[in-house]
């Protein structure tokens, strides 16, 4: 699930290519999300390789040197403008890495930068996750009505990640058949195992009557 190495090496040439373009804010932006998403590599998966949500991570295995780090370069980057995309996502993860708990996670400011985000950048993956954020302010139902509409776009209603987002909030919602149809759904587009277990386990929780998931 997670190259390492690779990931090292992103990091290694990021940090070249700001230590020759200080000024560019997008440069240091791109080195910021970079450090902020890896920070967490280490909580993302159990000793069997299966995956665990953010929400259910062990923060304390997070990296709070890279966090820092990202965090002051994304600070320092914003003022400074323009404000492009790669920006914007360190924010957004800095929010996430910030939070001591899951419940302490600012969803509202998250909401409102993938706002932001999206006048810059109409990506399906961007407004799906600006759906998620939506219904953990505003419930849901509003999440929901977010994503049904990403059903007509042909570049993510086929994909793994919008079935998923889909069952997610479903289940949030209260309809369980559904979520487990959408849930089905994302298992069939996974293409990798450990995606596909993971999806697996919230089918066979909810067939058993198992607790709801809050966790994005």
């Amino acid at each position: 699930m997670i190259r390492v190495d690779l990931a090292q090496e992103a990091i290694r040439l990021a940090r070249t290519l700001y230590a020759a373009r200080p000024d560019d804010s997008e440069v240091a932006g791109l080195l910021a999300l970079m450090l902020l998403i890896h920070a967490r590599h280490r909580a993302r998966t159990a000793p069997d390789g299966s995956l665990i949500p953010m929400a259910e991570q062990d923060r304390g295995l997070w990296d709070r040197d890279a966090i820092d780090e990202g965090i002051a370069l994304v600070t320092a980057a914003l003022p400074r403008g323009p404000i492009g995309p790669y920006q914007l996502q360190a924010a957004i993860a800095a929010v996430h890495d910030e939070a001591e708990n899951p419940e302490a996670t600012d969803w509202r400011q998250i909401a409102a930068l993938y706002g932001v985000l999206l006048r810059l950048d109409d990506s399906p993956i961007v407004a799906l996750n600006h759906a998620v954020a939506v219904s953990m302010v505003a419930g849901p139902r509003a999440g929901l009505e977010l994503v049904e509409r990403l059903g007509a776009d042909a570049r993510i209603n086929a994909d793994r990640r919008f079935h998923a987002v889909r069952g997610h909030l479903l289940e949030l919602a209260g309809d369980r058949t559904a979520a487990v149809e959408a849930y089905q759904a994302a298992a069939r587009a996974a293409t990798n195992l450990q995606q596909q277990r993971y999806l697996t386990q919230q089918i066979t929780r909810l067939h058993a009557g198992g607790p709801v998931v809050y966790g994005p």
